[in-house]
């Protein structure tokens, strides 16, 4: 390894061949520096540590790694690895980084001069970064960044409709699952950022999801994570956001304080990211005239559907049923009136032959009332799903509660005809059907949707579930 003389100062030339034109940070013993290379004429930047005052073993292993992590990548998001060099210095030993420079400013930068970022534009940032993470943790051994924030982030300019290219930088705190497991692991990262196993040396491919969930959660916020409120270790940044409850729930996910209910890995955040990117731009809107309310937030999601007679398929349906259900209980009236005017115990017997019958016409009359008045009262929390019957302040529970976790697949059936059996050719009409482990609830019984309204509902479940829609 070459033993050289290397400043800091502006115009000092280093080996011939790189001239320092700037520092641009320092920590530690540790100086970061815009330099030019004389040969190429290009911009690079140089790390450089120093065994002073403020040099530890531990410093020194980073370093290390982090040029040798460098030089095992190729990728265009990432500083390309140029050389690394000894240094002699006043104060001893040394050693220089050299690596590619990219122009282009920080995130961090970029929020301190005001700029903001839509929810597409948060979108399609996350999504950058994932495909770098991927690409890192998939390595042999993986890679790990374990210091992900704004300030290691750079967006190139705008081109387009694209917010720039997005870069990742600065690997001075890298890990890999090889080096961990040899025992070298050390404590680094930024509090606020950093997820709490990386507190207890224990780091993992998802810890980087974890901080880069913290990232966009500052974006979003304009607030550094470890400056808003925390319910059991978890970061509470729903009430300083307008973010669409499924991107609010993702960044829950990332940001979960357990590695059990986190993403597992930056491929299964990056699907899920995608299809709620395709979520929004596909989302159906509430249809016309449609007389159902809903209601949303990131914890809770309520749908409650008008009475039948609000629509004229409805008003019709209930006035064949109503004129079927009066003329049936006449028939009884009738029926009973004339049974009890014969002989005992004649009349007692007819009297208990035609129970089933007036049970059959209270069952009517009330199916009639309720679809005049009565309303069904969809209610989806992050602990379970439940559909109540409401009449006249009067509630009764249409299912068992059922656990929110175990919920598992949304299914939308056609309408199709069916044979009764009488022979009959009958409608079924379409459903939602939400699958929780092996049962199904079919949501929206008792209800009158039409086409539309059941395509919106549909998608919007999709979104707030975070669950695939399959169409049968």
């Amino acid at each position: 390894m070459q033993s050289l003389t290397f400043g800091k100062e502006p115009g000092e030339l280093f080996s011939d061949r790189y001239q320092i034109e700037q520092q641009l940070g320092k920590r530690a013993g540790r100086y970061t520096l815009l330099a030019r290379d004389r040969y190429t004429q290009a911009q690079v930047v140089i790390k450089r540590l120093s065994f002073g005052e403020d040099f530890s073993w531990d410093d020194f292993k980073l370093f290390e790694r982090e040029a040798a992590t460098l030089k095992a990548l190729s990728h265009r998001a990432i500083p390309r690895y140029l050389d690394y060099f000894e240094l002699d210095l006043p104060s001893g030993k040394g050693y220089a980084l050299v690596q590619t420079y990219i122009p282009a400013q920080s995130l961090s930068g970029r929020l301190q001069a005001g700029q903001s970022f839509s929810e597409p534009e948060v979108i399609e940032l996350a999504t950058a970064l994932l495909e770098i993470l991927h690409y890192l943790h998939q390595r042999a051994p993986a890679v790990i960044h374990r210091d992900i924030k704004p300030s290691k982030i750079l967006l190139g300019d705008r081109t387009g409709n694209s917010i720039g290219q997005v870069y990742l930088v600065d690997f001075g705190a890298v890990q890999t699952l090889a080096a961990h497991a040899g025992g070298t692991f050390t404590v680094v990262g930024t509090y606020g950022y950093m997820p709490p196993e990386q507190f207890g040396d224990r780091t993992v491919p998802a810890s980087d999801l974890y901080s880069l969930g913290a990232t966009l959660i500052y974006l979003v916020t304009g607030q550094h994570p470890a400056d808003l409120p925390q319910v059991d270790q978890r970061i509470q940044f729903e009430e300083a956001t307008h973010l669409s409850p499924g991107l609010t729930r993702w960044l829950q996910r990332m940001i979960d304080p357990s590695l059990n209910r986190r993403f597992g890995s930056a491929q299964e955040a990056l699907e899920a990211l995608k299809r709620r990117a395709e979520q929004v731009e596909l989302k159906a809107q509430k249809p016309l005239g449609s007389k159902i309310m809903y209601k949303q937030d990131a914890h809770a999601l309520e749908i409650l559907f008008p009475p039948a007679s609000s629509t004229a398929a409805g008003l019709f349906g209930l006035i064949f049923m109503g004129t079927f259900a009066l003329t049936w209980n006449s028939f009884l009236v009738l029926w009973c009136s004339l049974s009890m005017m014969g002989p005992f115990p004649m009349n007692l017997v007819f009297g208990l032959f035609s129970l089933p019958f007036w049970a059959a016409g209270i069952t009517m009359t009330g199916g009639v009332v309720f679809g005049l008045f009565g309303r069904v009262r969809l209610n989806i929390t992050t602990a379970q799903i439940s559909q109540t019957y409401e009449l006249f302040g009067l509630k009764r529970a249409a299912t068992p509660a059922s656990q929110r976790q175990e919920i598992t697949k949304l299914e939308v059936t056609k309408a199709y005809f069916k044979r009764d059996s009488d022979g009959d050719r009958v409608e079924v009409k379409p459903q939602l059907l939400i699958w929780a482990g092996t049962r199904k609830y079919g949501c929206f019984e008792g209800t009158m949707l039409s086409q539309p309204e059941l395509n919106w509902l549909a998608q919007e479940l999709s979104d707030w579930l975070d669950l695939p829609l399959i169409k049968e």
